[in-house]
Parts: structure tokens; C-alpha cells; sequence
């Protein structure tokens, strides 16, 4: 198909999706949608729960697999809209509405891109599609039930909004829940093991804290006490303080190791990780995609922000039209023209690296 008609269908499409609530684990009506694109188009596609998949026409088990994935569902629209979060306007250049941005932009656009080389022959790789659930809430019924279903993966695109940079890299997330015990007692006596106390030493060690090792495009990893809570009562010291720990991780470390140094070193009485399936990712400078965007004028960077990307083994590149800031905001937009030009580029990508 022409692009040009490629460009407005897959503008029409997000309009659609706008217009369709898709909160997280709520996404039956967005998958829909995309069913219905396929069907359409007389590409054969499959579903499972509330995630849309399918492969190109000249598909061979013998090619590596390149992944092209997005989420449909959103998060709740804020308190603080102004618009009608599902009227899908155009104003001024701008889509306005939930999902627009994040990541509605960047799944049309890898659709209609998937669509354009679904005939494609003589592939170095092969192309496989997936629109899928739950990416907001990090969902078990999301990419992570796909994986065991869909054909091996050696390589993923995972549309997220960064302005069509290329992030080669992306930290990992661990949620710990520590706890600092102490005394219980009466406040009106003596207790030289306050739990409170106690844990204003902690808090300052979790600020000065530093894994030693550092990421070329991520950084440091980065400790932060988010939550805090203890007490019941004015006149009772509590026998314990809650914390919660926010740890975002780089591509030095896997999961295991840094919830391997905290229970060593962190100066409480217990810690303990939520999940440690939230690894960093990255796909390595000199790969054929990475080489390609390069090429054409891409720049690269290291991504703060947690995505499917991190549910995947396989090396993987984010990439999309749109711009992170806007994500999860008020009144949440995206420019048309940059949907054009995601789609554009992408297909620019492809043919340089797939061809």
C-alpha cells in the first residue's frame, strides 16, 4: 500500500482507539480494533485474551524474528483534563486525548508500518506484530502471556514515545519493601530503640548509597525511598517502620544481583523484592537496526522510563513518534505530523536494515 494512505488510515485509527475506553485489563474494545484492521486488510491474525498479533505473509521459521510491539490500554485520565479525554479532537495540529500519546501514536504507526511490508519479499528477517494489554500496570495478561504463544523473537521494536530517538538502552525496575524494627512502649517512657528513630539513620544511608557500577547511556542506578509508615497512635511507639524503596536499574546489574547487595548491606531489619522479572534492556550499538537509524540521523540515548521492553530476553530498541513528557498529562496529545513522520522513518529503518 501507499504510504500516504498508510499515514491517514493509521490517523483514523487512533482517533478510533481514543474514542474507546481501553483502561489497563479493560482493553477488549481497542482489541477489537486492531482485529478489525486485519480483517480489513485480509491479513490473517491471531488473539489472545486482549492482545492482537500476526506475521508476515512470506514468514520462515529459518529467518530471525524481528518483534514490532505496542500496548493499546491506557492509564485513568487525571483530575486535572480540561478536554473530554476520549473526544479525540484535532486542534492546531495537535490529536488531543488518553492514549494519544502514550502509546497510541507509536502503535498505529508500527502497524501501518507492519502493514507496508506484510508482502515484503526477501526479508533478511521476518516481521511479527503485536498490539498488546496491560503495559501500564506491568499486567501478567499482557506481552508477558504472549511470549510463550507467538514465534521465537531474536530482536523487538517496542513503540514508546521518544520523539523517534533511538533508546538502546532502558532501566529495570524493583519494588522492595523493608521494614526497621524497634520497641514497642508508651511514649511518656523511655525507649532507646525507637523504630522511628532508628529509621532516620536508614534514610540516610539510603540516601548516600551508591552501586558502584555505571552505565555508558543509563547511568547510575537510582535508590529512592518513596513511601514511608509507622504509628497508630500519638502516645504509642510503633514496634516497626514500613518503608518502600523504588530501585531503577541499569544494564550493570541484573535484578538479582542488586536485591543480592541491598539484603547484604541496606541497615534494616528486612527487605524483600516484589518482582525481579523487571529487567534492563538494550540492544547493542553495532546491530543492524541501531546502525541503520544512526544512519539516518537518528540519535541515541539511554530511557529512564519502564516499558514492555523489559518483559523481553531478547536484545530490543524503543522507538516512536511522540514525546515521553506527555505521557500520563493533562489534556495528553500528539502532534499528526509526528505520526506521518513515525511512520515514515520506521519504514525508512526497516528497509535499510531488514533489506
Amino acid at each position: 500500500m501507499a504510504v500516504k494512505e498508510l499515514q491517514e488510515q493509521a490517523k483514523e485509527l487512533l482517533k478510533n482507539l481514543i474514542r474507546t475506553q481501553s483502561f489497563s485489563g479493560e482493553e477488549d474494545k481497542t482489541a477489537a480494533l486492531l482485529e478489525n484492521w486485519f480483517s480489513v486488510k485480509g491479513i490473517p491474525f491471531n488473539r489472545n485474551l486482549n492482545n492482537v498479533w500476526a506475521v508476515n505473509k512470506n514468514f520462515e521459521k529459518s529467518k530471525p524474528t524481528l518483534l514490532l510491539n505496542s500496548h493499546h490500554d491506557t492509564v485513568k485520565p487525571n483530575a486535572a483534563y480540561t478536554r473530554d479525554p476520549f473526544d479525540a479532537k484535532v486542534e492546531d495540529g495537535k490529536l488531543y486525548g488518553l492514549g494519544s500519546n502514550d502509546a497510541g501514536g507509536c502503535l498505529v504507526s508500527l502497524l501501518a508500518t507492519f502493514t507496508y511490508f506484510y508482502e515484503a519479499e526477501d526479508l533478511d528477517y521476518n516481521i511479527l506484530f503485536a498490539g498488546t494489554a496491560e503495559e501500564e500496570i506491568n499486567g501478567k495478561n499482557g506481552i508477558a502471556s504472549l511470549l510463550p504463544i507467538i514465534p521465537h523473537i531474536d530482536v523487538a521494536i517496542v513503540g514508546e514515545p521518544t520523539l523517534m530517538m533511538l533508546a538502546i538502552a532502558e532501566k529495570g525496575l524493583i519494588v522492595f519493601d523493608a521494614v526497621v524494627k524497634g520497641t514497642p512502649s508508651h511514649a511518656a517512657h523511655p525507649n532507646d530503640n525507637n523504630a522511628i528513630y532508628k529509621t532516620a539513620k536508614v534514610l540516610n544511608w539510603f540516601e548516600k548509597f551508591r552501586f558502584e557500577e555505571t552505565s555508558e547511556f543509563l547511568g547510575d542506578v537510582k535508590l529512592t525511598v518513596t513511601q514511608i509508615n509507622a504509628g497508630s497512635q500519638h502516645n504509642v511507639v510503633p514496634a516497626k517502620v514500613d518503608l518502600v524503596l523504588d530501585v531503577r536499574v541499569n544494564d550493570r546489574y541484573s535484578n538479582t544481583e542488586i536485591a543480592e547487595i541491598l539484603a547484604e548491606k541496606a541497615p534494616v531489619d528486612e527487605i524483600k523484592a516484589r518482582s525481579l522479572r523487571l529487567n534492563s534492556s538494550s540492544i547493542p550499538e553495532n546491530h543492524d537496526l541501531v546502525k541503520a537509524g544512526v544512519s539516518l540521523g537518528m540519535d541515541t540515548y539511554g530511557s529512564p522510563t519502564l516499558s514492555d521492553q523489559a518483559m523481553l530476553s531478547c536484545p530490543s530498541l524503543k522507538l516512536g513518534p511522540g514525546d515521553s513528557t506527555r505521557s500520563h498529562s493533562a489534556d495528553e496529545f500528539i502532534y499528526v505530523k509526528e505520526i506521518e513522520e513515525g511512520i515514515e522513518k520506521y519504514i525508512r529503518l526497516l528497509e535499510k536494515a531488514l533489506k
